[in-house]
């Protein structure tokens, strides 16, 4: 009965754990969207699967192992906001794959996307040729973004937690000055004070980090 009640109360304290950062990291489920987030769910059930059953490691341990894990998931999601060359290197990059009807092979290389697989995200997003491509986006998690050719909005953020993307600016035929010029017209100190900027019908409009 002892066994069973150690079993049942390292399993009820991992999925508290569970809940606690889903919430706290703002994550509505487990999937993942970059290798960082697989990483993460793959130490969570080693932890929780492994150490459930070991009768030798105690609550005081597991709950300290448990401790520790939630608080590196915590720090990583801090600075993954607030540094983007960290996230890049947890997360990856996105990288264009299509540009002006021609696909970059090289990026399709780094990226591990074959000629098949880019096939078959272009006939999900009803496009049945390269040509109709004027510019194609391989996130970190897998989706293409995709701007056709006669399209005025790209179907990205120009600005997310205060970090431009500068591989957009490209797309809408802006320069990083124009960008600048059009955050203090609005009244924000810089670009780091945006959380979210979107481009639509020729205009910038942006959201603050804090309200």
């Amino acid at each position: 009965m002892h066994v069973f009640l150690l079993v049942g109360g390292k399993l009820f304290i991992g999925f508290l754990a569970l809940i606690f950062v889903i919430n706290i990291s703002g994550k509505g489920n487990l999937a993942p969207s970059t290798a960082s987030d697989a990483v993460q769910n793959y130490v969570l059930g080693g932890i929780i699967g492994g150490f459930i059953y070991n009768n030798d490691i105690h609550i005081l341990e597991y709950l300290a192992i448990l401790f520790i894990w939630c608080g590196l998931v915590l720090l990583l999601r801090y600075v993954k906001v607030h540094n983007v060359r960290v996230k890049q290197i947890l997360g990856g990059i996105a990288l264009t794959v299509v540009e002006d009807g021609n696909i970059l092979y090289e990026n399709c290389r780094k990226q591990g996307l074959s000629g098949h697989e880019l096939a078959f995200k272009l006939r999900t997003n009803h496009i049945y040729s390269v040509s109709e491509v004027k510019r194609a986006v391989y996130e970190q998690n897998g989706q293409l973004i995709i701007v056709k050719y006669g399209e005025e909005n790209p179907r990205f953020p120009l600005i997310t937690d205060g970090q431009l993307q500068k591989n957009i600016l490209h797309v809408i035929g802006k320069d990083i000055d124009w960008v600048k010029k059009e955050v203090e017209r609005q009244r924000y100190s810089s670009i780091h004070a945006v959380y979210l900027g979107e481009y639509r019908d020729g205009r910038l409009y942006c959201y603050p980090r804090k309200s």
